[in-house]
């Protein structure tokens, strides 16, 4: 890391030694700052810690979902595990090899194994590109099959979402746009990766279609294998679709655990407050006891200026003195289950 950025937020060494065997994915202490522009007559910068100490592993053929609020990091830190940008700190770990230290050939060549999904169908694809030229691309790009092979190829894919050989001649705008979002889930597909990073991969898509993408990516997974990060602000979609769900805050991951224990029965008290948000039709018929939600109150602060302590103690409910005194680290609770919270140790 170079001496000019500000040493990243100390990570719990537990958190180093999550028990998995073998993850296809191993990411440790990760960490982004974004440098923002200072005056000219100063040499002081200001940092925004976007992702600061990260750690956790990816199992094969897991689906890892990631909540939180705009800005906690989610955007960011999908692009790290894929080395899109450059991390200020930290290592990620493609099966025992790790993406910051390869080279552009070697990189390259690994990518193959790593692909994403854009939040944005409509705006992730070019407009000026046909949908052959789309999914084909990186099948050019990578040598993968010749031109008198490529439209053969592209209608195999297209067919692995839904759609057929029609569709080959068509614009972006001249589809819908849960038709684009099959497009680029197409070309993710087209040099057959191990792992995608899924980007809020339905948040701009009606409901019912939102459904319709959910089910062709559990298919997907299902038939090929594949392991997903799935990055989303809606948690229903997340404990549809996800075996482990972290939650961040402010850069920082602050509860990791089962789905189904992490809904049941959440324990960093912004877990509690995010679940406690989720609309429900059936509130009327449950005991008041179980009606009792932790009310967020002030704004995020800003993470160019992140508080001490606990981050998430300027607007906790239940805060205490050494909450803002002393930041608690990612420790392991119970098994598999991880939570950075003084009042739960």
């Amino acid at each position: 890391m170079s001496a000019a950025f500000p040493s990243p937020a100390a990570v719990s060494p537990e958190a180093t030694t999550i028990r998995t065997e073998d993850p296809l994915i191993r990411v440790r202490d990760l960490v982004k700052y974004f440098q923002l522009s200072g005056g000219w007559l100063t040499r002081k910068h200001t940092y925004v810690h976007a992702v600061d100490g990260v750690s956790f592993d990816v199992q094969q053929g897991e689906v890892l979902g990631i909540v939180g609020e705009s800005g906690c990091g989610k955007t960011t830190l999908g692009r790290l595990l894929l080395r899109l940008i450059e991390p200020t700190g930290g290592s990620v770990l493609f099966e025992g090899r790790d993406l910051t230290e390869l080279s552009g050939g070697e990189l390259r060549s690994l990518r193959r194994q790593m692909q994403l999904v854009f939040q944005a169908p409509m705006a992730s694809l070019s407009p000026r590109l046909k949908v052959l030229d789309i999914i084909g691309e990186p099948l050019r790009t990578h040598g993968v099959v010749d031109k008198a092979e490529l439209p053969a190829r592209v209608v195999a894919l297209l067919e692995q979402v839904g759609m057929g050989a029609q569709h080959l001649d068509r614009f972006p705008h001249e589809m819908s746009g849960g038709q684009c979002q099959r497009v680029a889930i197409a070309r993710a597909l087209a040099l057959e990766p191990r792992f995608i990073v899924l980007d809020e991969p339905t948040s701009a898509l009606d409901v019912s279609v939102q459904a319709q993408i959910l089910n062709l990516l559990d298919e997907l997974r299902r038939a090929k294998g594949l392991t997903y990060l799935f990055i989303s602000h809606d948690l229903s979609v997340v404990q549809h679709v996800s075996d482990r769900i972290g939650v961040m805050y402010l850069g920082k991951l602050v509860e990791l655990g089962p789905s189904a224990q992490l809904f049941d029965d959440p324990l960093h008290p912004y877990t509690q407050a995010l679940l406690g948000a989720i609309p429900t039709t059936d509130i009327a018929t449950r005991p008041e006891e179980e009606r009792e939600l932790l009310i967020l109150e002030g704004n995020v602060p800003s993470p160019a200026n992140p508080p001490s302590g606990c981050r998430f103690h300027t607007r906790c409910p239940l805060v205490h003195d050494l909450c803002r005194q002393q930041e608690p680290l990612l420790r392991e609770v119970e098994e598999g289950r991880l939570v950075a919270c003084h009042l739960v140790e």
